[in-house]
């Protein structure tokens, strides 16, 4: 898809301004309250963080024409499992609900977007360390004591979203353990313009800043954020990771940009 001539650079000064402001915001309505000794330990204050993501995100789908509609109440649940398309899931539904999210940890190193994510206390999982997943897990105490859900996209990748992938259980373990309440997040997209798989998800090979300079490009962005009913983990990961995926794909629905 070809880049807009006017409305590329129009967002790409709004996408900064929209950072500089953001994190200015971070620094004063967050970190402020954290000691740099503990800022990735258990007192990092993960209430507040989610807040200034669910805020700014919701800032940030007005500036870009990003219409995010949500269906379902907010269920209480210490952890969400989602379908996963890309880098905007993450923007999707923190501007639905304050929650805080893990994540490949590559994204931790893009530029801006990298700030940003830590800004919101994401939780960064580096897939090619075998030790590093407990680790991960280990931290979704420290959010769950502040009340906040954890989203886990259990498909373990992102995809075109035609489909929904097998659900991997192993991030789900915690809730298993510690006897939590899950629940199933559905994500839906519609573009003005190309498709979602081509111009939307982030997948295949694609990289970053070509992929988000389309983005920027596309008049206008529908999304769908489902919220399912929680329920209790029970005991068998891999059961609730079964279950959670027939969830997600049942609640999954076509949308049609401009929400019609």
């Amino acid at each position: 898809m070809a880049l807009h001539p006017v409305r590329l650079p129009v967002r790409l000064l709004r996408f900064a301004r929209f950072s500089v402001t953001a994190l200015r915001d971070l620094s004063r309505t967050v970190a402020a309250f954290e000691s740099p000794a503990l800022a990735s330990g258990p007192l990092r204050d993960y209430r507040r963080r989610a807040e200034w993501t669910h805020r700014h995100a919701q800032r940030l789908c007005r500036l870009m024409n990003w219409n995010v509609q949500t269906e379902g109440s907010i269920p209480k649940a210490q952890i969400y499992g989602a379908n996963h398309m890309g880098y905007l899931d993450i923007v999707t539904i923190a501007a639905a609900t304050p929650v805080v999210f893990v994540s490949k940890a590559e994204v931790k190193n893009w530029p801006v977007v990298g700030k940003l994510s830590d800004g919101g206390g994401t939780l960064y999982l580096q897939r090619e360390k075998k030790g590093d997943l407990a680790s991960v897990i280990r931290q979704f105490d420290d959010v769950v004591r502040h009340d906040i859900p954890v989203v886990v996209f259990l498909e373990g990748t992102s995809s075109g979203g035609d489909d929904v992938m097998p659900f991997r259980p192993s991030l789900l373990a915690p809730a298993v353990e510690a006897g939590w309440n899950v629940a199933p997040v559905a994500l839906d997209y519609a573009a003005s313009r190309g498709t979602v798989a081509d111009h939307v998800a982030y997948w295949r090979d694609m990289t970053f800043v070509p992929h988000f300079l389309n983005l920027l490009s596309i008049e206008r962005l529908d999304a769908r954020v489902t919220f399912g009913t929680a329920r209790a983990a029970g005991g068998d990961r891999k059961v609730l990771a079964r279950e959670l995926r027939d969830e997600v794909v049942r609640m999954r629905k076509p949308l049609v940009s401009g929400g019609r």
